[in-house]
Order: structure tokens, then sequence, then C-alpha cells
């Protein structure tokens, strides 16, 4: 083998190689929207940033306290983070779309978000709930009512919504820290 034919296989190996990459990154971001990954900068409460790929499933991972205080739930492997609040006295559910830094508010154009709880079940439609400097399209707080937020405990369930277009869901539980 000549030196020429030996660098041609070495550079049509790497091309290879960085495509099945680049393949396999685009094919883990399809149904991201249904994931746990995130493909962003990611702060954590205790000052760790981490960059890349990371999986929201690993048993043990937490986003900490939402800017609220409420729990975070992700959305499209980081394109979003919804803050779940619950206020049992007024048997109301606050969510609020922030984006990949889980702390900045971010409007979003979407007609409601689906809250669904698992125990006991039942399902709220959050509505548009304008914060200031919010235009009549874009939010980021949607609230809803249901007699069970009512009852005293920490809920389990899921948020999801359409943004221009796209689904969105993600999972959250609270915790006794979230309190």
């Amino acid at each position: 083998m000549t030196k020429f034919q030996f660098l041609t296989l070495l550079a049509a190996g790497a091309f290879t190689f960085a495509a099945g990459c680049d393949s396999q990154k685009a094919a883990s971001n399809v149904g991201a929207a249904d994931s746990g990954e995130h493909v962003h900068q990611h702060d954590h409460e205790d000052g760790t940033v981490h960059h890349g790929h990371e999986d929201h499933s690993v048993e043990g991972h937490t986003h900490g306290k939402g800017p609220h205080g409420g729990t975070i739930a992700d959305w499209g492997g980081g394109a979003f983070h919804v803050e779940f609040i619950v206020d049992h006295d007024k048997q109301e559910a606050t969510a609020y779309v922030l984006g990949t830094d889980e702390k900045t508010p971010t409007p979003i154009d979407a007609e409601e978000i689906t809250l669904s709880i698992k125990d006991p079940a039942f399902t709220v439609a959050l509505k548009p709930s304008p914060q200031d400097g919010e235009s009549k399209r874009t939010f980021s707080r949607f609230v809803g009512n249901h007699e069970n937020l009512g009852i005293a405990k920490r809920f389990e369930g899921s948020m999801s919504g359409v943004v221009a277009g796209t689904p969105y869901s993600g999972n959250f539980k609270e915790s006794a820290d979230d309190k």
C-alpha cells in the first residue's frame, strides 16, 4: 500500500466516523420533545455547568427549585423548561415556561399547557396568564384550577403543549424540598 493510498483510507475512515457521530446525534434528537436528553449548556444550583448530552432519565438527576420555588420539567431535550407550582388553598396550578438556563421567562405561542397528574388521576388545561411586558400572543405563564389541586400532597405528573407546531412534554415530581 502506498503512502497516498494509506492517507486516503485514513481520511475516508475519519470522515465515516465523523458522519456516523453526526447521524447518531441527529437520531438521538428525533423525538427530543419526549426524551430526557439535553443538548445545551445546563447550569446546576451547585454552580457546576454541563455541556452536551445529559440524560434526565438517570436516577438522581434533579433540576433543583425553579425561580418561583417550584418543580422543573424538561421540554424538548432542554429547548424549554417548565416550572410547576401549586396553590392548594386556591386549587390552582401555575406553569412557568423558562429557557435553557431554567431561570429566564420564555414566552411561547401556545393556546394552553395540559397538566396531567398521576394520583389522583386528573387533567387540567392551563390557560395563558400574561406577565408584565408579554404580548397578546406569547406567554410564559399558564394557570388553571381543579378541585383536586386542593389536596395537600406532593404531585407527580406531566406537562405538555404545542409550541410553533412542535409538541413538547415533560415529567415532574414534587419533592419535600419543593415546598
